[in-house]
């Protein structure tokens, strides 16, 4: 039964991951099971047995409710490319009142103010968030990645970077992905190697290997060893590191706007649209503050 239980927990956490704007790691606290996930990871090297078993059931059902969840995710942003896009900025903007509360702890655990150091780590994640996206060329924005050398090494650091901020509570890797121009990419090249794994299509899964494999090899590492980092920075730069975030999300809304192509449909849009859109904005902002909480 707690193989089961713990299998859809990890089916849970795996459709928070690949949904921009949703933390896998509030979900995993949501579920009760960040302790035991974290716990997990970082004993695997002294009691690799007792650590699996544990990681087994979860790692499983992550890895179901992301192919299950990648068709979806693809059908809404080319079908309903806006309604979802405000569906998503609803899940990242409910998410800064808790992070919010965080800062203001740590402000009174370290009789601190947020000073300038505060400031500027807000204000350069801001600026990478807003100016990183507008870099992709417009027609690179929904592109699909050649097997080069070049694009395996960028999606490896791509991985390594996503996943150190999955294990963050309030912080989500899907919108990491999207914000450096690798989300959609990722998202056509794990439904390229479903698609050619159903049709036993040898040449569509050797170059979904080629791509994938360095993408699964940095997210590992990531997970291992960048997340150690950032909990280092938690413990030394709480507040520079709350700033940092928060600069982070609250630009990130123009990086899903951008990079789906959303700003350009605006001027088409008719009222229903906008006001189906504003309304799940409203909706999943609630769910994803209520979840933080």
């Amino acid at each position: 039964m707690t193989f089961l239980m713990d299998t859809i927990k990890g089916i849970l956490i795996g459709i928070a991951n690949i949904i921009p704007g949703v933390s896998g790691g509030t979900m995993a606290v949501s579920l009760g099971i960040y302790d035991k996930l974290i716990a997990s990871v970082s004993g695997l090297l002294k009691d690799w047995k007792k650590s699996l078993s544990v990681l087994f059931p979860i790692v499983l059902g992550c890895g179901i409710g992301i192919v299950g969840f990648t068709y979806i995710i693809e059908y809404l942003l080319s079908r309903h490319t806006f309604i979802t896009c405000m569906a998503f900025t609803g899940l990242i903007l409910g998410g800064i009142p808790v992070l919010v509360s965080s800062l203001k702890k740590e402000l009174v655990k370290t009789s601190s103010r947020i000073g300038f150091s505060g400031a500027a780590a807000f204000a350069l994640l801001f600026c990478v968030a807003v100016f990183l996206p507008m870099m992709n060329a417009e027609d690179e924005v929904l592109k699909t990645f050649t097997a080069s050398f070049g694009t395996m090494a960028a999606l490896f650091f791509v991985g390594v970077i996503a996943s150190a901020t999955m294990v963050i509570p309030g912080v989500s890797g899907s919108l990491v992905m999207m914000i450096l121009g690798y989300y959609y990419g990722i998202i056509n090249t794990i439904k390229s190697f479903l698609d050619s794994l159903k049709a036993f299509d040898v040449p569509g899964l050797i170059h979904g290997f080629a791509l994938l494999v360095p993408f699964g090899i940095g997210v590992l590492l990531g997970i291992f060893l960048i997340a150690k980092l950032i909990t280092f920075l938690f413990e030394k730069f709480g507040i520079q590191t709350y700033c940092a975030i928060l600069g982070l999300i609250i630009a990130s809304p123009f990086a899903i706007f951008y990079n789906t192509g959303a700003l350009r449909q605006l001027p088409s849009l008719g009222i229903l649209p906008v006001a189906a859109g504003l309304v799940l904005a409203l909706v999943f902002g609630f769910v994803t503050y209520r979840l933080g909480k």
